[in-house]
């Protein structure tokens, strides 16, 4: 598969999905996805609970096996039976809606022991890189604390500080910010800004329809397994063209109304 970059110019992409199909026993939760995210590009999908967005993300990194359907990451396809998935995840940064830090250890060791571990990384280097991340997420005073000491929200942006310290080429963030109380949600989403405007290629499962309308490149959204209608946000969110769009946005963007029309 060869498809527009960002820019529209020619030119393999940072991942490809083409015919992905899921099933969970007899329930089938992806009925044959086609997408397709350019280098540097910010693709946000929306969609209901249970529509299939987190089930695709997991199949990009192939945290769930697709029943058919092909996965290419750049370049390298992931669905080959050959592939060595351990390399492909490496350039793979995932940040889930639990944060997964290891909670005996401090955030510096949260940071480095995938380093060390996986990329072969010295002690020396290691905290070098996990440092600078730390700071690039407004957490450089809390490298010795443990998790159980940091807020939900900096706990979230760890783990995105944790992901990036692997020098990932495009990072894949599960709805990251549903955990977390409202009042912290605006840090970890400036963390993505940021990390946006540097240029990450991001796929992004997301209810945070602000966060998708400002920062997304493209909107995706899905319903029923199915990808329903995607394109730029002010077009998708501001004027969407399928009535099931228009439903969900309505009940998300405005959900007393919403109440009112039950």
């Amino acid at each position: 598969m060869t498809t527009p970059n960002k820019d529209g110019a020619a030119g393999g992409a940072a991942i490809e999905v083409a015919g992905l199909h899921k099933s969970f026993g007899e329930l089938e939760v992806l009925k044959g996805i086609d997408l397709t995210v350019g280098h540097g590009e910010v693709v946000c999908v929306i969609g209901p609970s249970g529509s299939g967005k987190s089930t695709l993300l997991r199949c990009v990194n192939l945290l769930e096996q697709p029943t058919s359907g092909q996965v290419v990451v750049e370049g390298t396809e992931v669905t080959d039976p050959d592939v060595d998935i351990d390399v492909v995840r490496r350039r793979i940064g995932m940040v889930f809606q639990a944060f997964n830090l290891f909670p005996h250890l401090t955030v510096l060791d949260n940071l480095t022991i995938a380093q060390r571990r996986v990329l072969g990384r010295g002690k020396a280097e290691a905290a070098e890189v996990a440092r600078r991340n730390l700071t690039r997420v407004g957490l450089s005073d809390k490298e010795a604390e443990y998790p159980a000491k940091l807020s939900g929200g900096q706990q979230q942006r760890a783990a995105i500080a944790r992901a990036l310290s692997m020098d990932p080429q495009l990072m894949l963030f599960d709805e990251p910010t549903s955990a977390l109380d409202p009042e912290l949600v605006g840090d970890v989403l400036a963390v993505m800004r940021s990390l946006a405007d540097e240029g990450m290629t991001m796929l992004v499962v997301t209810h945070e329809m602000s966060f998708a309308r400002e920062v997304a490149d493209r909107v995706v959204f899905m319903d029923g397994g199915v990808i329903v209608e995607q394109g730029p946000p002010e077009r998708v969110i501001g004027s969407p063209a399928h009535e099931r769009t228009r439903t969900f946005l309505a009940r998300v963007l405005d959900p007393a109304a919403a109440d009112i029309e039950e």
